[in-house]
């Protein structure tokens, strides 16, 4: 009997603009492709959530991210059996003038009661309908 895979640890960037939020969308070929998801990424070994979310949105949107305070986490284990553990953090940044990475094919605002659940990140859907009910 094999013994369960560690799950995967992700930061995860909440960032507010006049009532939406930043979300950026996979390319495409990638194992997620074509999904929205709250920019951020993995946490490496030693790293907080609040690094790894500085050191993700500098390499995927090349701006500075300010982590202000953690606001909950989740973990969701996907049909291939790929189980992250997610940690969402409110964070400010620097500048509104991002400038993609390769790991980021568009960006949006979107308001979380607007965002279609289907076209988001499985692990992201009931934070984003937390957000959504919180809004109402």
């Amino acid at each position: 009997m094999s013994t369960p895979a560690r799950a995967v640890r992700v930061a995860a960037a909440v960032v507010w603009s006049g009532g939406r939020v930043l979300l950026t969308r996979r390319p495409p070929g990638d194992p997620f492709a074509l999904q929205w998801e709250f920019p951020g990424g993995k946490i490496q070994n030693g790293e907080s959530a609040e690094v790894a979310v500085v050191r993700e949105i500098l390499e995927e949107l090349g701006v500075l991210a300010t982590p202000l305070e953690r606001l909950g986490e989740t973990r969701h284990r996907y049909a291939s059996g790929l189980e992250v553990e997610l940690t969402f953090i409110s964070c400010a940044v620097a500048s509104r003038e991002f400038r993609p990475s390769a790991a980021v094919h568009e960006i949006r605002w979107a308001e979380p009661a607007a965002i279609e659940l289907g076209e988001l990140l499985e692990a992201d859907r009931e934070f984003v309908r937390g957000l959504a009910a919180r809004a109402d």
